[in-house]
């Protein structure tokens, strides 16, 4: 009866092992449950910012393209208006230098009028802007022969 209970015992001993050593292992796996579901919450909140940020940029760049066309529109329509002040500016030019010819010695305004049919018919153009100074510059410069030969 003693090595009954003795061996009992022992058996009891070595089920509360077993269970302590189950138990351990049962705390492990739910830390590590816990940490994977922790990992998968930064994912989602990173997965859900990185979803933001892009329909963010989605944005800008369709604010951008929508800003691009509008600037390109703008541009044409700066572009013809050049064209057409050009226009106009080279047949004053070209009516102003064939009054010159008509006109004997008048070899100073001949010069200022050849120096001004240059700068007009220069091929490569400077960007918009310097072409609107420029035009306003050329137009300027016209007014002063103008009145120079009203003068003279």
């Amino acid at each position: 009866l003693q090595k009954e209970l003795l061996k009992y015992k022992q058996e009891a001993r070595n089920l509360q092992g077993i269970k302590d050593a189950l138990q351990q292992r049962l705390v492990q796996q739910d830390a590590a449950v816990l940490q994977l579901k922790q990992e998968l919450l930064r994912a989602n909140m990173d997965k859900e910012e990185l979803h933001n940020q892009n329909v963010d940029l989605q944005r800008k760049v369709e604010e951008r393209n929508r800003l691009l066309a509008e600037y390109k529109k703008e541009l044409c329509q700066k572009d013809r208006h050049l064209q057409q002040h050009q226009s106009k500016l080279d047949e004053m030019l070209r009516q102003l230098s064939e009054a010159s010819y008509q006109q004997v010695g008048r070899a100073g305004l001949h010069w200022e009028l050849a120096w001004l049919a240059q700068l007009v018919v220069t091929p490569l153009l400077p960007p918009q802007v310097d072409l609107e100074r420029e035009l306003e510059h050329k137009e300027a410069l016209l007014a002063h022969c103008m009145k120079r030969e009203a003068e003279e």
